[in-house]
């Protein structure tokens, strides 16, 4: 018996043409050509094999599903007893490991005139010792003395002196940083399947990092960042675009692509104010759009960032930028780079997934309303606020072109306080710790109350305490959970219990999630 299908994928037919070998065959109306050669039994089987083989019909011996023309169609029946099978496809190794710190190379944009202020912020954030890879770009060499142990290599940008470059406000530097990440790619490092992207001033949790891009394809195009803060810079920028302080990702394979055409592409946009703008550029010639996650911060707003990070999105916290800008993260410390480190010694490496992240509870003893971004600060504010107001971002701050103008931000804000008597007091972050309970390992954070210097609460005609004079501090006990993001449910959804201790003045609160206290 000889069977053959073909399987290419076609169009329906207006009717079904079944042509069989039979020893007297009617004058059929295909002209069917079988190339057999003796063969010993059992008979062969001939097979006709088509990439992306659909589910074939009941047995036939010959189905043709093309729509046929108004000539006959002619049908070849090659035997494979004298030819040999096609070659297999080639097989494509998928690798399952997940993605680490070794898989990732940093370009980190620097200048030698910042180089001996903004280095402070990169020691903060760099982890020599496990496996990071990655170059800081200077546009001109500075003095070995000046590159401490711990930090990443130094390399000298190319020079870009022959790129056009027409902006009146701009500095053709612009196009120097533009170029970090093919000039990155270029060096060769095996292995890596991100290309990030930020800097000097950019500050990185790296363990949010390796969350956010491990549960990406890195064989797939994908540019990775955050629009602005401020609607109007979005607005004479793009909101497409990833603004570079707040960090970029881009792909092994669209970082292979973009370093075939940037130079090209770069001398296209001569106008183009920043090195950002370029690489989006680029991007839209590639077609490749911006994939947004709201953990990147570009922080184009001045003053103080309380009212943004108390009320942090529900996602990893992942950067931070323009920190020479804001008032420091923690109000009682020397200097920026003092509170940072605050920050990523206690909290960054008790629990690096549950930095800033955002939970509300109520103490229906005392009718507050208590709101913890787990590690910066605890608000206690009189009065029982809805959830939907208190994970709205407080004003705290001004838009990039120093205006107190709510309008200005591409996100929705809310006043610190409608009246007197809900302006809240403030928790900072005092120390953290972590210990062994009967549950297994949990997180101690101890917040202490801070105010203005010289600062006088307003008189309030509620019947309700002023936490401001009851409590100095706040405790809240976590279990740390580092697959916090790996989670399909929403983080946010824990649940609560505060005990009002008196005896020490302390506000305790335990965060549960699911339906057990941890």
């Amino acid at each position: 018996t000889v069977t053959a299908v073909t399987t290419a994928r076609m169009p329906p037919p207006p009717a079904t043409v079944t042509a069989m070998t039979t020893a007297r065959m009617p004058t059929p109306p295909a002209t069917v050509t079988v190339t057999t050669e003796r063969m010993p039994p059992p008979p062969a089987t001939v097979t006709v094999t088509t990439a992306r083989m659909p589910p074939s019909p009941a047995a036939v011996t010959v189905v043709s599903t093309a729509r046929l023309p108004p000539r006959p169609a002619t049908v070849t029946l090659v035997s494979t007893a004298s030819t040999p099978p096609p070659s297999p496809p080639a097989t494509v190794t998928v690798s399952t490991t997940p993605t680490t710190l070794q898989h990732v190379v940093f370009g980190i944009a620097a200048s030698a005139r910042m180089w001996e202020k903004r280095k402070e912020y990169i020691k903060i954030w760099w982890r020599p010792n496990s496996g990071m890879r990655g170059f800081v770009w200077l546009d001109r060499g500075v003095r070995g003395s000046r590159v401490p142990d711990g930090l990443p290599a130094i390399k000298i940008s190319s020079d870009t002196s022959g790129f056009p470059y027409t902006h009146r406000r701009g500095h053709r530097s612009a196009i120097r940083i533009s170029r970090i990440v093919s000039e990155t790619f270029r060096l060769g490092l095996p292995g890596v399947r991100w290309f990030v992207m930020g800097d000097d001033d950019t500050v990185f949790l790296p363990d949010n990092l390796l969350a956010v891009l491990g549960r990406l394809d890195h064989r797939q195009p994908y540019y990775i960042g955050s629009p602005s803060e401020s609607h109007l810079q979005n607005i004479f920028f793009s909101y497409g675009m990833a603004f570079g302080g707040g960090g970029f990702a881009i792909s092994q394979p669209l970082a292979a692509r973009l370093e075939r055409m940037q130079d090209a592409c770069i001398r296209r946009y001569p106008w183009l104010y920043g090195s950002d703008d370029r690489i989006q550029a680029c991007m839209a010639e590639l077609g490749v759009p911006l994939t947004r996650h709201p953990g990147f911060h570009q922080y184009d707003v001045y003053g103080d960032l309380l009212g943004l990070l108390a009320a942090h999105p529900v996602a990893p916290l992942v950067s931070l930028h323009h920190l020479d800008v804001v008032r420091p993260l923690f109000p009682n410390v020397r200097s920026r780079p003092a509170a940072l480190r605050r920050l990523f010694d206690g909290p960054v490496m008790l629990d690096s997934a549950g930095v800033m992240q955002q939970s509300i509870c109520y103490d229906a003893a005392n009718r507050w309303t208590v709101s913890v971004a787990w590690g910066f600060v605890v608000t206690v504010t009189r009065g029982v606020m809805p959830a939907r107001e208190m994970e709205m971002p407080a004003r705290t701050f001004l838009n990039w072109y120093r205006r107190a103008d709510y309008k200005a931000h591409a996100f929705n804000t809310r006043p610190l306080a409608r009246n007197q008597c809900e302006r809240p007091a403030l928790y900072y972050l005092a120390s953290a710790r972590r210990t062994v309970v009967r549950t297994g390992e949990t997180t101690v954070t101890r917040y202490q109350r801070w105010r203005h210097r010289n600062d006088v609460r307003p008189p309030c005609q509620w019947r309700i305490p002023d936490p401001d004079a009851l409590l100095d501090s706040v405790i809240v006990l976590k279990k740390p959970d580092p697959g916090l993001w790996d989670r399909v449910s929403n983080p946010r959804s824990a649940i609560f219990t505060s005990i009002y201790i008196d005896r020490i003045g302390a506000l305790l609160v335990a965060i549960l999630t699911g339906d057990r206290y941890e």
